[in-house]
Formats: C-alpha cells, structure tokens, sequence
C-alpha cells in the first residue's frame, strides 16, 4: 500500500464529480450568487456591499477512529474546523454553525458528547452554533456508527474579499502549522493500521504519545488568525489545506498565470507523517499530494507585511512565494 487511491479513495473521480455537480449548479442559480461551486466557500450577495459566505464539510473516516478508540468529543471540532476555516478562506467572519449527526442508535450519551465537541469548535471559530439535526438510521447504519456534517455561514464586505485577484506575483506564502493529520487522508490511515497491526493504544518509533492521540489530535481552527491578519490589511489570499494537499489547495487561490513555488525544508513535519510515509512506503509526491504535512494554512502575503504576519500569528514559517506559470513546484 503506497497510495491514497490503493485504499479505496479515487480523487480523480472526486474531481470528476465537482465538474459534474458544477455544470449542474448553473441552473440552479441566482443573480446574487459570486461564487458558487469550486471555491473554499460559495459567495452570495446579501445587500449594498456585503456578501454571505457559505461552505459544507464533514470529518470522513474519522470518525471511525473515534468510534474504535471510544472517544467522541474532538470530531465535533474537526467538523467545525473543516467548515470555518473554509468560510475564513474569502475573509469572511464565520456567523454561525449547523451540525447534522446521523447514527445507527440514538445513545443520548453519545450524541451529546459529540456535539460537546461541535460547541467547543465553535467557541474556538468565534462563531454561534445555532442548530442542528441528529437522525437515527436503523437498518442502514450499524449500532455504534455515526457520521456527521457541518454547515458555516459568514460575513464580508466586497473591500475585504480575500482571493485570487488580489495576489501578485512575488507575494509571500506563509504556512500555518497543522496539528497533525486534521481530517483527511484517513481511509488511507485506517488501512494503514489494518495491515500493520496496529493498536490505537501502541506509541511506534517515532511517535511522542499513543497512535489514538495522535490520529484524533482534532483539526485547528485558524479562523480568528486569519481575520485578524486579514483586518490588518496583510492577507491576499487564504488557502485551507484539506483534501490533496498543498499540491492542490494553494492554486486554488492563485490567478490565471501564476504558480507557486514552496520549499519542503522550510518546516519540519509533524513525526505521523514521517511513520506514515515510512510504513506505506509513500514517496514524497504522493505524501504531499494526500496530507498537509504539517502546514494547515496557506497566507499569500505582500512582502511588506511578511514580518507583521509572521510575529502576530502563532507557528508560522514563510514557505515559497507566487511564482509565473502555474500549479504548486516543490524545491
């Protein structure tokens, strides 16, 4: 096992989907819609020169870590952390929050550790949690087995709008520092943990602490770092580093013509990873194609204000630059 497609996952035809669901997104639209489909978040014109942004996520396979190790309080904040930190992405405040949590059997307990874990997510994103639902599917899902999905709303003025068409080649990329795996490339893990033998309670070389402390470390939330750089006037452009990595996530907030050029030395990766790609027998591309490795956030930032950023947010390290051309270039 080598590959995050070898443990069942097919990103291509994940790609393949957003195509399809974007063409049909076109006829059910609206004028007030900026952005729709693609983006971090989707943008609506809500009145004079303020837009709602607006993402949904969910945790993935996460989720049954926490079920295996029993512990059910973090991936509520991996749930808000997915959503948030898209929503933050346009510079936009996040607003508010909703959760959906469907499980084979409604165990009031567990439900209601779960959505502590959502509370907690959105006390951390400066954000109100403002609803939900739970819904108990017997017969189609398994006693013990939950999923969960998150929906963030927030607000920004058209003037503050984060994005591609305010970066300039030459602009700085500044990496935020994960926590760890946050939550992707987990049925890649899972399956590592099948053929390896693993328990969650093993510490393999070079781990500091157990594998279900490491594997349920939950996902930071970078919203209130990044609006508060982006209030300073410092933030060009934001870049959530989820599913695909660095390869695929910066150039999603780069415009036509330019590329980015990042140096793999310029930070240290948390040791997971280096367990993970050792065990898989991973290369280097499909590691950083798959997992952040270590960086959650991508800034593009005028070189004027890199020092600013760089003293104001916490674990920050200048990673590359906007290069000409396109895609991401590791050096």
């Amino acid at each position: 096992m080598s590959s995050y497609r070898e443990s069942g996952v097919d990103l291509e035809a994940a790609a393949r989907a957003v195509d399809l669901i974007r063409d049909l997104a076109k006829d059910a639209t609206s004028p007030n819609v900026v952005e729709s489909v693609g983006g971090f978040a989707g943008l609506f014109k809500l009145g004079g020169t303020k837009l709602l942004a607006a993402a949904t996520d969910g945790v993935g396979t996460k989720t049954e870590i926490a079920r295996m190790a029993g512990r059910l309080d973090t991936v509520g904040v991996d749930l808000v952390a997915m959503c948030a930190d898209d929503v933050v992405c346009t510079g936009a405040e996040p607003l508010f929050f909703l959760d959906y949590v469907a499980v084979g059997k409604i165990v009031p307990e567990e439900v209601a550790e779960l959505v502590r874990g959502v509370a907690e997510g959105c006390r951390q994103a400066g954000c109100a949690l403002l609803g939900g639902e739970t819904a108990e599917h017997p017969g189609a899902m398994e006693e013990g087995q939950f999923d969960l999905a998150g929906f963030c709303v927030g607000i920004v003025d058209e003037a503050e709008l984060l994005g591609p068409h305010r970066v300039d080649e030459g602009d700085v990329l500044i990496g935020l520092e994960s926590s760890g795996l946050h939550s992707n490339g987990y049925s890649l893990v899972r399956k590592w943990l099948d053929e390896r033998g693993y328990f969650l309670r093993d510490r393999p070389e070079p781990l500091p602490r157990r594998l279900e402390d490491e594997l349920l470390e939950p996902t930071s939330i970078y919203a209130k770092t990044v609006l508060r750089l982006a209030r300073e006037g410092w933030v060009h452009a934001a870049a959530h580093v989820t599913g695909g990595g660095l390869v695929e996530n910066v150039p999603r907030v780069l415009p036509d013509g330019l590329g980015a050029e990042i140096d793999r030395s310029a930070w240290q990766p948390q040791p997971i990873f280096e367990l993970l790609q050792r065990d898989t027998g991973s290369s280097d591309d499909d590691m950083f194609a798959t997992f952040n490795m270590g960086i959650g956030m991508v800034l593009t930032v005028p070189p004027s204000a890199q020092e600013q950023v760089l003293r104001t947010a916490d674990n920050a390290h200048v990673i590359g630059r906007v290069t000409p051309g396109a895609g991401t270039a590791f050096v």
